[in-house]
């Protein structure tokens, strides 16, 4: 195990979070963007939201776990990595009434995006607190390899 390897785990976890506040600043960027993308009608489809999903870098619990058996030492984490940016395919478009609006069907209904501010207000203090941990974590780290190399003098 490097010296580095604490400092490598928790600049993935930063780097993880700063995509998921990236993808969540999208999300309420678009919260009423009508025409994101044509679907395969040919019609304009409103903007869905994204999400961010993590896994960790290693294979995961029984990999570590075996490792441990096999070698009788503790394996550690290599940090997490976003495996995907996906799309909420499940949240219905929100359907209102205006039929002044340029995208109205004939009813006089506007497909808006299926992002909730509230929801994303809420995952972006969430994604900013895991953000300000791990700042603290390799702060710490940090910390702890220069009172080592202090120790050498």
């Amino acid at each position: 195990m490097s010296i580095f390897t604490s400092l490598n785990t928790t600049s993935s976890a930063l780097t993880a979070q700063r995509l998921r506040m990236d993808v969540i600043s999208s999300n309420m960027a678009n919260a009423d963007s009508t025409r994101a993308k044509v679907n395969a009608d040919g019609e304009w489809e409103p903007y869905r939201r994204k999400s961010v999903v993590m896994e960790p870098k290693e294979a995961g619990f029984s990999s570590f776990l075996n490792a441990a058996v096999n070698k009788g030492t503790q394996s550690v984490g290599q940090g997490v990595k976003v495996s995907k940016i996906k799309e909420d395919n499940t949240t219905p478009f929100k359907m209102v009434y205006d039929p002044e609006h340029p995208d109205a069907d004939e009813e006089g209904y506007v497909e808006l995006p299926n992002v909730d501010p509230l929801r994303e207000m809420v995952d972006l203090i969430s994604a900013t607190r895991s953000y300000e941990a791990n700042v603290t974590v390799f702060n710490a780290n940090k910390s702890i390899l220069m009172k080592s190399l202090e120790i050498g003098k």
